[in-house]
């Protein structure tokens, strides 16, 4: 029994436990405290040697190798739109082009009912005939007039030579005095036919004098009416003067339509650019000529467009509101202003990927060069001028065919 006890796992008591815990701790344990604070210290200088590095990298590479920039999605497709008008009344009888198509240059849009225009233009005609052949008479009025003249010349010529042998007889008394009277009158009448005679042919001369029959100011005034008939009967004929894509077509087969009424519009997506509208604190960098990238949402960021700045708006956007904002009235409050950059874009890549007017894009101007202008040069003009619409080689033709068929032979 006594063994049995000893044999047992003596437990031990609380105090023992709690004495064994409190004891002091070994002496070699102090010797290792002092090498933490000295390993904390060397991380954390690595770590901002690492970031001092990260940070002197980035920026070599932001200003040096990639350069400074300026970037909008505050940017939208701008473009031309030639308004197709019609210049005088008429009835739309035919319609050669719808929204979305593809037109050429000159290629007929619309056609009105010419019947109107084509009698005016047959009135004209007949007019200037019925002028030139008035001139002929006028002419003729002056040879008439001279002929009376050389008439009345010789009379007078005659009466004064019977004078004259009338008082040569009477001095001889050959002739009595009445006869010389007689002689007498007849030269006073002969004179006052050649002063009359006179007066006919300077009045003949007033039609036509310094002209001929196509210079003759009532020749000119029916060709004026017909040139102005035959412009009229071309208006019949809408054209397109440039190449491009219609849109806000309104015009309808059969409408009546009056002077100056819109019909549709077309649209060169050859020569569209870009309106973007930086903020004026972006604008300090930004030159003429520098080199722009383009992405925009149809293509996506694959298809990239390359332009330049062609130059900065003359003023904000706000200046040129329909109501532009009044400052010195009431409370104010500093808003950045954006101010439109127009981009010019290669017209390559907008004929392989055209775009369309209203489109957002994003834009980025490389800043990198400053050296460029800040206001653009002179303004060139962006189209070739278009003809005058005077009837052309056709109508003079036409005049003169006319002239020529009632002038007969009169210089």
């Amino acid at each position: 029994m006594t063994d049995i006890v000893q044999d047992l796992p003596t437990r031990e008591t609380p105090a023992d436990t709690v004495s064994e815990h409190s004891a002091p701790p070994s002496p070699v344990a102090p010797a290792t405290e002092p090498a933490k604070p000295n390993t904390r210290r060397r991380l954390l200088i690595v770590v901002t040697l690492i970031v001092v590095l990260g940070l002197l990298a980035y920026a070599v590479w932001a200003f040096f190798l990639v350069g400074r920039s300026e970037s909008t999605d505050d940017a939208y497709v701008g473009g031309d739109t030639i308004a197709i008008t019609a210049r005088d009344p008429g009835t739309v009888l035919g319609l050669y082009a719808d929204d979305t198509q593809r037109v050429a240059a000159g290629q007929t849009l619309v056609t009105l009912d010419p019947a109107t225009a084509d009698v005016d233009l047959a009135a004209a005609a007949a007019q200037l005939g019925r002028a030139v052949r008035g001139v002929r008479g006028d002419f003729s009025q002056v040879n008439s007039a001279r002929a009376e003249l050389a008439q009345a010349q010789a009379e007078l010529a005659r009466a004064r030579n019977d004078l004259s042998r009338r008082r040569s007889a009477a001095g001889e008394g050959a002739v009595s005095g009445e006869e010389v009277a007689h002689a007498v009158d007849s030269v006073k009448t002969a004179t006052a036919s050649v002063a009359l005679a006179q007066s006919k042919v300077a009045e003949a001369n007033t039609q036509v004098q310094g002209t001929d029959v196509r210079s003759n100011p009532a020749v000119l005034a029916a060709i004026a009416d017909y040139r102005r008939a035959a412009i009229r009967r071309s208006h019949m004929t809408l054209t397109t003067p440039v190449a491009g894509v219609v849109a806000q077509r309104r015009v309808q087969i059969g409408q009546q339509i009056a002077a100056g009424t819109p019909l549709m519009a077309v649209v060169p997506l050859d020569r569209v650019w870009i309106d973007a509208n930086f903020r004026e604190t972006q604008l300090a960098d930004l030159r003429i000529g520098q080199p722009v990238t383009i992405t925009t949402d149809t293509y996506g960021g694959k298809i990239v467009y390359h332009g330049k700045v062609a130059g900065l708006g003359a003023g904000s956007g706000n200046a040129f509101a329909l109501l532009p904002p009044q400052n010195a009235s009431g409370n104010w409050i500093k808003v950045v202003q954006r101010v439109p950059v127009r981009i010019a874009l290669d017209p390559r890549e907008l004929s392989k990927y055209p775009l369309r007017i209203g489109l957002s894009v994003n834009a980025e101007v490389d800043t990198s060069n400053t050296s460029g202008p800040v206001l653009g040069g002179q303004s060139a003009q962006p189209y070739a001028p278009q003809s005058s619409d005077d009837g052309g080689a056709a109508v003079d033709a036409q005049i003169n065919a006319i002239i020529a068929a009632n002038a007969g032979r009169v210089r």
